[in-house]
């Protein structure tokens, strides 16, 4: 008896957790590029390092597109400067903290 309740109850709880992983998974993949104005110039990179090609700049004010939060450093943007639109990395602290 003992045996056949905690199958289940480890049952249960193996199907809650991949329940909520699948949830916020699809949450996420839905989600669209958003608008933010950066609050200080910054340069739009081609990689992720300091070393990387150096796209464009991009001065205070202007609004980009941010698309994906890569990591704790930079963000994926797409930025139209000069009726040319690139995509490019960002570091999260062009932008103000929300």
């Amino acid at each position: 008896m003992k045996k056949t309740l905690l199958c289940l109850g480890a049952s249960a709880l193996l199907a809650s957790c991949s329940a909520t992983s699948a949830d916020s998974r699809s949450n996420r993949a839905s989600s669209g590029p958003v608008a933010h104005n950066t609050v200080v110039e910054c340069v739009l990179y081609d990689g992720m390092t300091k070393t990387s090609q150096q796209l464009t700049t991009i001065t205070s004010g202007n609004e980009v597109q941010v698309m994906d939060t890569v990591d704790a450093y930079f963000v994926k943007v797409r930025v139209t400067a000069d009726g040319k639109t690139q995509n490019g990395y960002m570091y999260r602290t062009c932008f103000a903290q929300k």
